[in-house]
């Protein structure tokens, strides 16, 4: 059954081109959205974009890092010259760290997750907000993490990247909703996804150890998408500055 208020809305989700990015694309334009598939890697972008249309869909793919403001410009363009609009962004994009501890954290490791994971989704929110206040209306929808909510779930660089993506968060749906916008989050536990972890020997690794045994069952990317599609449709028309933990219960241990 289709959610309601998505069909002939215009959608962006960044990291479109693989697992939970892709899902939630795909699940967009089986609701009847057209959907721009932003990745970086052109391959899988475009061929997402192939899968909705050839279905049936309408798709574009742009190709590029996010974290480039020239790259957030594309975005909004393409998305206004060729969709016709922006009802909705998912800002899904995101890289892993190597799950340092603080001492052990490079300025280039730093640096570079805090760009990805957090600089990125504002620069893209804040670029596509004028729109979606020019409308009226919009529904922005972000991939946090359960590292979002604890400090066990990750590295240090990790977890204050998508810690403050949980703050930018409830801060844009607040200063927001009066324009009709609303703002939310999921919070993954362990999915399937190609986002690998190269984890650093000792250190945060060593201790977070005894902690993850309570990660529970890995969720699949359709599970998240099934979430991220409902936080961006009218059935959640009162749902407004919540990180929804998708985890099977990981944060309630």
């Amino acid at each position: 059954m289709n959610l309601p208020g998505l069909n002939g809305k215009n959608a962006i989700v960044t990291g479109g081109g693989s697992g939970i990015g892709r899902a939630t694309a795909l699940r967009l334009a089986a609701d009847g959205a057209r959907v721009l598939v932003a990745d970086l890697n052109a391959g899988t972008a475009r061929a997402v974009a192939d899968e909705i249309t050839g279905a049936g869909g309408t798709a574009v793919a742009v190709v590029g890092d996010l974290s480039a403001q020239e790259v957030v410009d594309e975005v909004v363009a393409t998305a206004l010259d060729r969709l016709g609009g922006i009802d909705v962004l998912v800002n899904n994009a995101g890289i892993m760290d190597d799950m340092s501890a603080t001492a052990d954290v490079t300025d280039a490791v730093w640096e570079r997750l805090l760009r990805v994971n957090l600089t990125a989704p504002f620069l893209l929110t804040r670029a596509v907000l004028p729109h979606m206040v020019e409308r009226g209306s919009g529904s922005i929808v972000f991939t946090a993490s359960e590292a979002s909510l604890r400090g066990s779930a990750a590295g240090a660089a990790y977890t204050a990247a998508k810690h403050g993506v949980a703050g930018l968060v409830k801060s844009t749906a607040i200063m927001y909703r009066e324009k009709g916008i609303r703002v939310n989050a999921v919070a993954p536990g362990g999915t399937a996804t190609a986002i690998s972890v190269d984890p650093a020997p000792g250190g945060g690794p060593a201790v977070l150890g005894q902690y993850m045994g309570n990660v529970g069952r890995v969720a699949q990317a359709d599970e998240l998408a099934a979430a991220i599609v409902f936080l961006a449709s009218d059935a959640a028309s009162n749902v407004n500055g919540v990180v929804l933990p998708v985890d099977n219960g990981w944060a309630a241990v």
